[in-house]
């Protein structure tokens, strides 16, 4: 008498592991292009160590995002007003194609099937970072993206649903503990970018700082990495990477629609400002901690005074001055018009020192 053999569940999972392979039984949707939908079962395998319950949860998982997409260079852009914190992220990753990036903040879709991996902040690859932000914020998007030029997304945040450290000013510094060299200060977005920049120095450059800090400092980037030629022609910008476009700006008002289009949204004014280096470049959080955490800043050589022959004064008649400085205020109106400065500025017209000097006030328009 013999009994009929029974299946080993274990035996029949490897053959079927076997045949069609281990990823075919992790996979809920193959999207292509390496985006995939994970089953529940391997969703929950990946569980975060954290769940996003502040903006300081946002920045790093978008900084991690960028990251795993191979960036080289985040610009990372927060401002606050009121209850409400906007978070933009612009990278030189991979980029994402059109089809995936709304269906990137769906629930278990992610294109790190095979690549999820635990660091210092917990497994990354689940799938459930974006949706999780996507559910706890107000608004969450890929504001730009194509592949091989990077992403920009922005992430608007209600306070009053998630939290963030009260202080948000300060720069984190270092502190010798029990002969190791610790980061101190609050955990705030300045202290979570600055681990971050910490932990990949030698991979990634992370610049951080507000909506007009850094459109400055992708201007300069782009400036940097962008012949003048290619400069030349406005349309050769969408060829470039989105960190490089601001550099394409023409004037404050192309300026303006450039980093709205990559989520900074500012006046044409703050970019007049911008573009006349009236506002500071954001460095990398790396040159930061060097100058302000571990005091490692050169100190800034004073300029040597020019030496300067004297040259005999030519005496002009007031009246003709006067008259100079009518003829001139008409151009300037021009000029000003154009760079929302005071259309109606007196010039002050003077001689010294054998030079006739024109000054016009650069004052803003009311």
């Amino acid at each position: 008498m013999t009994t009929p053999n029974k299946p080993d569940p274990q035996a029949t999972s490897s053959f079927i592991e076997e045949v069609i392979g281990d990823a075919n039984l992790r996979i809920d949707t193959d999207f292509g292009q390496g985006f995939v939908r994970l089953k529940t079962s391997e969703a929950e395998k990946r569980q975060a160590a954290q769940d996003i319950r502040s903006s300081e949860d946002v920045i790093i998982e978008l900084l991690r995002n960028s990251r795993d997409a191979h960036a080289k260079n985040i610009f990372l852009a927060t401002q606050r007003e009121g209850e409400r914190r906007t978070i933009v992220v612009i990278d030189d990753g991979d980029g994402l194609p059109p089809d995936m990036q709304e269906l990137i903040f769906e629930p278990r879709v992610t294109s790190k099937l095979d690549t999820a991996a635990l660091d210092r902040w917990g497994l990354h690859g689940r799938g459930m970072a974006l949706y999780s932000i996507k559910v706890n914020a107000d608004a969450a998007c890929v504001v730009c993206s194509a592949p091989s030029a990077g992403t920009a997304m922005r992430v608007v945040l209600d306070m009053g649903r998630v939290s963030e450290k009260a202080d948000q000013s300060t720069f984190p510094r270092f502190e010798m503990a029990d002969g190791k060299m610790c980061m101190r200060g609050p955990k705030n977005i300045l202290r979570t970018a600055s681990e971050f920049a910490l932990e990949h120095k030698d991979s990634v450059n992370v610049y951080c700082g507000s909506f007009t800090e850094i459109a400055a400092a992708m201007s300069e980037y782009g400036m940097a990495t962008c012949s003048p030629a290619m400069r030349a022609f406005s349309s050769n910008a969408a060829e470039c990477r989105l960190i490089q476009r601001t550099a394409f700006a023409t004037d404050p008002l192309s300026f303006s629609e450039i980093a709205g289009g990559l989520g900074l949204a500012m006046s044409p004014r703050s970019c007049r400002r911008i573009m006349d280096g009236s506002i500071a470049a954001a460095p990398t959080l790396l040159e930061r901690i060097k100058g302000e955490s571990l005091g490692s800043k050169p100190a800034a050589k004073a300029p040597a005074k020019k030496s300067r022959t004297r040259t005999p004064s030519v005496k002009i008649a007031r009246a003709d001055l006067d008259a100079f400085a009518e003829s001139v205020a008409g151009p300037f109106a021009d000029l000003a018009e154009r760079y929302f400065l005071d259309t109606a500025a007196t010039p002050a017209v003077r001689v010294a020192d054998g030079v006739l000097r024109v000054e016009f006030p650069l004052e803003h328009a009311d």
